[in-house]
């Protein structure tokens, strides 16, 4: 028998998962293909559609790049033998568990694979925001600019205090970054943190979190999305900070009340933002938002480095595969 024929046989024995298609800007990247091919055949939606009936009893995995295929009734009901659904990124807030877990069907995620790199994107945002990188490069690059104004300042960064509101492992990344730049740390969280952990990076608990946000030249936001801290940061909270404040959001964009905040930017209630998340994504483009003072936004990048992506793909069919395969899985996502 030839080589191609034994990789054919191969390649019919492993089980099919189905994924929402290959690349463009939101699709699995081609170039990650081969790391899902060593355990699965992938099956694309639109091929899935052509002919649900041959395809639909063949797929145990569903694997979801960044909440895609949206996973409904309608799409559980079509595949009679989905077993697992293995989704990108520690967030859950887009898959229903309830439902899919009635179904039998496991889910798994990929918690900490992207602590550093959206670690490296909340330093980047408070630096960017407090140096006036953006508009700095504006400037620079403007045809109506003859010379530069020597006088315009920003902010340090170095021995300024941060408070970071969540301290899960992506936070405690932060506070280890900020304590090379001799920051005063701040840190707000629904459990206290080890003393072990807090003398690590010289961080102060506050049980209150306006404590924090009082005393914070930068307020950083690093929480899940649960109904608790849907519009966590609002009026009320925006007015506790410093006039002299920024508020840095690499969570998700509805923790946030957006209206407040535009409000709070355009009256120098605080005085900047800068945010790699927004609701929705991206924002009309009329949004009062995008013309908000002092703000920057970035398109939900914290995490996008290669390096990270590939380890997140790698992840995914790792956890598909070891639960299909009767194995010891740590990313199981337990339901509600």
């Amino acid at each position: 028998m030839s080589d191609v024929k034994v990789e054919i046989l191969k390649m019919e024995e492993l089980p099919c998962a189905l994924m929402s298609y290959s690349g463009g800007s939101r699709g699995f990247p081609k170039q990650y293909e081969t790391i899902v091919n060593k355990h699965f055949q992938i099956l694309y939606m639109e091929e899935f559609k052509k002919n649900k009936n041959m395809f639909a009893p063949k797929i145990q995995a569903l694997l979801l790049w960044w909440h895609l295929p949206v996973v409904d009734k309608e799409l559980l009901d079509s595949l009679p033998n989905l077993k697992v659904i293995a989704s990108s990124g520690a967030g859950v807030d887009h898959l229903d568990l309830k439902l899919i877990t009635s179904y039998g069907i496991i889910v798994s995620n990929t918690p900490g694979v992207g602590d550093d790199a959206t670690a490296d994107m909340g330093m980047a945002l408070m630096f960017a925001s407090a140096k006036n990188v953006v508009e700095g490069d504006k400037i620079t690059h403007s045809p109506d600019t003859k010379e530069f104004d020597f006088n315009w300042v920003g902010n340090d960064i170095t021995e300024a205090t941060l408070g970071i509101i969540g301290m899960g492992s992506i936070g405690y990344c932060i506070a280890q970054r900020a304590k090379a730049f001799r920051m005063r740390i701040l840190y707000h969280n629904r459990n206290r943190r080890t003393l072990e952990d807090e003398r690590a990076v010289g961080a102060e608990y506050c049980s209150n979190m306006a404590d924090l946000l009082h005393q914070s030249d930068y307020v950083m936001v690093v929480v899940k999305l649960t109904p608790d801290t849907h519009g966590f940061i609002g009026k009320e909270e925006l007015q506790l900070m410093k006039p002299t404040a920024t508020l840095i959001n690499i969570s998700r964009g509805q923790v946030i009340d957006q209206d407040a905040l535009v409000d709070a930017l355009n009256k120098g209630i605080i005085r900047s933002a800068a945010l790699d998340v927004t609701h929705p994504e991206p924002l009309p483009r009329n949004h009062p938002l995008l013309t908000a003072k002092n703000i920057i936004i970035t398109p939900h990048i914290g995490n996008a480095t290669d390096k990270t992506r590939r380890r997140v793909a790698e992840r995914i069919v790792q956890n598909a595969s070891g639960i299909l395969n009767g194995l010891s899985v740590t990313d199981i996502v337990a339901a509600p």
